[in-house]
């Protein structure tokens, strides 16, 4: 078996490394996942189930971006922009903004925003949320890949320089121009100060996207960028707009504060809470700060945010560190669940079970909850390099 499981992860590493344009080694956090895949292997082994169709052998490998070659992250992009070319799916008297299938997407989040944070669900909703989105690229408009990552504490010291960000049209665009622009109000007692950016997008393969939905939570205060009234979901065309910041990325998602989220709870309830952030003391967490290394509008706004093209690797990265966390004790993590219904349960409801439903607005069959903590098991079919 230990030669096995060793075979196993030779192979996954060995395809990082041949079709990296820059290959990389393994860091704290890689580490950790090859002994979560170790684990998930043992698991499988003793729990087999003849009659699952998705094992270890077939499952999707999602990597991340930097290992990706040149070739696959244009691939990833062009199937980006295929989708905010095509017909919306969801559009409505109740919803006129929705210009095209990836806004379908933002306007999901939009409406559920306040029951898919600081909740019970907030993991499995947007566990099955991006994979819904993979699934779209996949299916509606020819992508051959799969979901990728943004392993966020790789770049910490450098977002903007990053291939995430550097504005090649291998990246998923650059920085926004420079303009004038407010401190960030990110927590009630904590403010990122402007970067180098919070203007327009200019180069990559979004500078000419147009971001049409809210918006709702803006933290970037310009003329003309304020909230929507109503249900937010009007028509309201706009550049999508960046403020990468190494402020944030240094102080909430660099290698320790990954690794000390996997590696210090057992409970999922405060492993999750971590991982959003303690807001009234300041601390976003790893999922905050994310979002808030590209800030911007809207990037900086939670209910918009999959308006920003790296919302999906962001999330994948969470789901990572998920599937990490879940798989360092698989016999246990994957069958839990803590937390209510409402944002910071007000107002207050009732607690989240196994046997609650996700409901991704129409834009896949609704799931139980308990039914998407694996990752091979329920509609899911992929782990993590």
């Amino acid at each position: 078996m230990r030669l096995y499981i060793t075979c196993v992860i030779i192979a996954i590493l060995a395809a990082l490394v041949t079709t990296s344009p820059t290959p990389r080694l393994p860091d704290e956090v890689d580490v950790l996942a090859n002994d979560a895949l170790a684990n998930l292997i043992g698991y499988e082994r003793s729990h087999r189930d003849l009659n699952q169709t998705c094992t270890l052998r077939n499952a999707a490998i999602r990597r991340e971006w930097g290992s990706l070659s040149l070739i696959e992250r244009k691939k990833y992009t062009d199937a980006m922009l295929c989708l905010m070319s095509k017909p919306p799916k969801l559009a409505s008297k109740d919803a006129p903004g929705i210009r095209n299938r990836f806004d379908d997407f933002v306007s999901v989040h939009i409406r559920q925003t306040p029951t898919i944070h600081a909740t019970g669900n907030f993991l499995t909703w947007h566990r099955y949320y991006t994979w819904a989105f993979e699934q779209a690229l996949r299916n509606e408009c020819g992508y051959d890949g799969y979901q990728p990552y943004w392993a966020w504490n790789k770049y910490a010291h450098d977002p903007i320089n990053s291939p995430l960000f550097d504005g090649s049209e291998y990246s998923l665009s650059g920085n926004g121009e420079y303009v004038p622009h407010n401190a960030t109000p990110i927590a009630p007692i904590t403010n990122v100060p402007p970067g180098r950016g919070g203007g327009c997008v200019t180069t990559g393969p979004f500078k000419n996207m147009s971001v049409n939905l809210g918006p709702v939570g803006p933290t970037l205060k310009i003329p003309g960028l304020k909230p929507q009234p109503g249900n937010e979901l009007d028509y309201n065309p706009r550049c999508l707009r960046r403020d990468i910041s190494s402020y944030v990325s240094m102080r909430w998602t660099k290698t320790s504060d990954v690794t000390g989220l996997i590696k210090n709870y057992t409970d999922i309830g405060p492993f999750q809470d971590t991982m959003q952030g303690n807001l009234t003391s300041g601390d976003i967490g790893v999922h905050g700060g994310g979002h808030y290394t590209i800030g911007g509008d809207p990037g900086g706004d939670f209910y918009v945010s999959p308006s920003e093209p790296a919302f999906y690797v962001h999330h994948a990265m969470i789901d990572r560190v998920f599937w990490i966390w879940q798989n360092r004790d698989p016999e246990t993590r994957r069958h839990t669940v803590a937390g209510t219904i409402t944002m910071f349960n007000d107002p207050q409801s009732r607690n989240t079970t196994l046997d609650d439903i996700v409901d991704l607005g129409g834009l896949v069959e609704p799931y139980r909850l308990g039914d998407l903590l694996d990752t091979t098991g329920g509609p899911f079919c992929y782990t993590y390099a």
